[in-house]
């Protein structure tokens, strides 16, 4: 995978508008999941498809309550009670995005044929106005007795790309590479 990395590099590098931190944070993140799922982690995608069959949910609510074939006066305790039933689907949803995925732009099954039964959350943060970037690998279950110690990088976004807004890989995946080394080495320090 490294070799054909280094092959679309020269032909197609990546590329992020150094004057806006949303494109700049975006082609992190997704340099992040292609390095980790390159290590052979597997993505865990059912926090998704969670957010997904609620936003389903949510909008069958919106649609029913639309185009409920009774006119107003005679569909009032309908509506609202589809009015209650979206706000709450609508506030469950923002509940399980703030409480299980904060920052995540990972979830990661554990590694096929190792004895680690959690996998890894991986999450950014690039606050506004500044050019510091920070990752933190973590146990996607914490209170696992595999779960390790979260591990965390901060660095300024201007050591990883050149002045014309290209992303220079090889130094973010030896850095990235070593992030995740660390989070995977700490059990072996501690013993």
């Amino acid at each position: 995978m490294a070799a054909s990395n280094s092959g679309s590099t020269k032909s197609n590098p990546k590329k992020a508008n150094l004057l806006d931190p949303h494109s700049i944070k975006h082609l992190l993140d997704e340099s992040v999941t292609e390095i980790v799922t390159s290590r052979g982690y597997k993505e865990d995608v059912r926090m998704s498809n969670i957010r997904l069959f609620m936003g389903t949910i949510i909008i069958i609510v919106a649609l029913v309550a639309q185009f409920y074939p009774k006119k107003f006066p005679e569909n009032k305790e309908f509506l609202i009670g589809c009015i209650v039933l979206y706000a709450a689907l609508n506030g469950l949803l923002q509940l399980i995005i703030h409480t299980k995925e904060k920052n995540a732009i990972l979830f990661t099954y554990p590694l096929e044929g190792s004895f680690n039964s959690t996998g890894l959350v991986i999450s950014s943060k690039l606050p506004r106005f500044s050019d510091m970037y920070t990752l933190t690998v973590a146990s996607a279950d914490p209170k696992s007795i595999s779960a390790k110690k979260p591990v965390q990088l901060t660095k300024s976004v201007t050591k990883w790309f050149t002045q014309d807004g290209i992303l220079v890989e090889g130094l973010f995946w030896k850095d990235m590479d070593k992030l995740i080394d660390d989070y995977c080495g700490d059990s072996r320090k501690n013993k």
